[in-house]
């Protein structure tokens, strides 16, 4: 079941460097939310906190509240393994683990879980493959390792890697930044398919895409290099990109900076 996000003054701090500063938004379930903004703004360390990633790196912390559902994931009490979970990554490049099959690839969360049942093991692989529309491409070399494919197809193997243990949200980090523009497509396309199961944040620097797939978005931004990322805007994709309510998102939409 897809979850609703709520940031409340979420701020990130990379040792004494604040990355980004009080961020405080609201995702629903079973939607795409876009997070724009030129490159340093914090867009990724927001992506990262909303799944606990951004605390593996050392001296990394989170403060204000970050509720899936009601429930504060940074909570002392909350398993981050659980966290993870239910709360999927798709990263900037294609990551398929390079020893393993396409079928290996998307049953390996499955694996790590305590999942051993032939029978479940491939019937998740052929719904989590057939849900990022791979199936009809790999069904008759599943056996074959996952780096033998397309840049594009490897990017949908991820994807259904993410999908296979049935997370309620999906974030993805640029996941088109290194696909040509007709993987890419298919990837939109895809995303487009999955909201109706999942609630989607993607960070993109292709407006065009954000423009096409989200139905909200965020527009972060910074002062000067070195200040912490905000917030600077939070609308339904539509008003952002034809009527913006702050002048310096209208900026960046029309190019006059970023």
């Amino acid at each position: 079941m897809a979850k609703r996000i709520e940031a409340h003054g979420v701020t990130s701090y990379y040792g004494s460097f604040k990355a980004i500063d009080s961020v405080s938004m609201t995702i629903e379930p079973k939607s795409v939310t876009a997070l724009i903004g030129p490159s340093g703004c914090g867009k990724s360390t927001f992506l990262r906190s909303i799944n606990r990633m951004h605390e593996v790196l050392p001296n990394a912390r989170i403060e204000g509240q970050l509720l899936i559902d009601g429930q504060n994931i940074y909570d002392r009490d909350v398993d981050v393994t659980a966290v993870r979970r239910m709360i999927g990554m798709v990263f900037q490049r294609p990551n398929p683990f390079p020893t393993m099959s396409i079928f290996e690839n998307v049953v390996a969360g499955l694996r790590l879980n305590g999942v051993r049942k032939k029978s479940v093991l491939e019937e998740t692989a052929e719904k989590a493959l057939r849900s990022a529309n791979l199936w009809n491409e790999v069904k008759d070399r599943l056996g074959r390792p996952g780096a033998g494919l397309s840049g594009g197809q490897q990017q949908r193997l991820c994807i259904a890697r993410t999908i296979a243990v049935e997370p309620q949200v999906v974030l993805m980090d640029e996941p088109c930044s290194a696909l040509d523009p007709i993987s890419t497509l298919a990837i939109e396309d895809l995303i487009t398919e999955l909201k109706n199961q999942y609630t989607i944040v993607i960070v993109t620097h292709n407006m065009q895409q954000a423009a096409r797939v989200s139905d909200r978005t965020g527009f972060f931004s910074i002062d000067k290099t070195g200040e912490p990322g905000r917030l600077i805007e939070y609308d339904d994709t539509a008003k952002i990109f034809t009527n913006p309510s702050v002048k310096k998102t209208e900026d960046y939409i029309t190019g006059r900076f970023g």
